[in-house]
């Protein structure tokens, strides 16, 4: 028996592809569909053998519909992935005696099986890889001693978790889906022509003056859907070009944004102007 699945809803965004469809830049994904699949099982806390793939189906197809709204640039295999779990999703709602045989699938071979299998494999990669990226950090952190005096910056304090695009999807949702019951409950007019590049140079002045700011934060005093996007999509920028860092102490925590490192600011130094660094 399938128990009843309970989904927070996506708010009604249809506004959205429209407004951003007009802007010159669009964000490419550049984590895959087995990410975002992670992310999910993450986030329902179950081991990865038990994980509920009619509701994993469900929450991976609302979250590939909002990013596509907000414009977001995904890799085909995104759309693959989604017919796959809509595969599964439907042998798992249909009864035994009522689901078809395909006669292109192997006799032993479940997709559900196969998926989770997958899965596994690519967090045992995921894992390794994170290893090796902590082990470069921590080699970074070694300084040689060179003659004279050299001037180090304070290492942060304690080890905190990069927020992927999908930490940063699923928080701006659930701004979208506040301001989405705030809208219906009011009847004014609310302007919503803002620019990305607007919003980046309103981002940039706010970090002249602090260093770091939570996810909410920087949303305050925003007046609709519309400026939560474009306050999004300007952060986005910001982090692509490696001037913000979004952070968070635990999994699923709250999301802090700093500047970045000098170095880390350096590496896309070339492809900007001066005075789009930030310090």
């Amino acid at each position: 028996m399938i128990a009843k699945q309970h989904r927070t809803p996506l708010p009604s965004v249809d506004w959205l592809h429209g407004k951003m469809s007009d802007l010159k830049i669009q964000f490419q994904v550049f984590e895959g569909p087995m990410d975002l699949l992670l992310f999910l099982v993450r986030k329902q806390e179950v081991d990865i053998y038990e994980v509920n793939m009619t509701e994993l189906a469900t929450q991976f197809l609302a979250h590939v519909e909002l990013m596509q709204r907000l414009d977001l640039e995904l890799a085909g295999e995104f759309i693959v992935m989604a017919s796959t779990l809509m595969y599964i999703k439907s042998r798992e709602l249909l009864p035994m005696e009522e689901q078809v045989e395909d006669p292109d699938e192997d006799d032993n071979e479940d997709p559900r099986w196969d998926l989770i299998r997958r899965l596994v494999e690519y967090r045992r990669f995921k894992d390794a890889s994170q290893d090796l990226q902590r082990l470069e950090i921590e080699q970074r952190n070694v300084y040689t001693r060179r003659p004279g005096s050299i001037p180090i910056e304070p290492l942060p304090a304690g080890n905190r978790l990069e927020a992927n695009i999908f930490d940063l999807v699923e928080a701006v949702n659930e701004l979208l889906e506040r301001f989405a019951k705030r809208e219906t409950s009011r009847s004014e007019i609310v302007d919503d022509r803002w620019s990305i590049s607007e919003k980046i140079g309103l981002i940039r002045r706010r970090f002249s003056q602090v260093s770091r700011l939570t996810f909410s934060e920087l949303f305050d005093g925003v007046g609709s859907r519309g400026e939560v996007a474009a306050t999004f999509l300007a952060l986005l920028e910001l982090v692509r070009l490696k001037q913000l860092r979004t952070t968070q102490a635990a999994a699923f925590g709250e999301i802090e944004i700093t500047i970045a490192p000098v170095e880390m600011q350096h590496l896309e130094s070339e492809h900007m102007q001066p005075e789009t660094m930030l310090t």
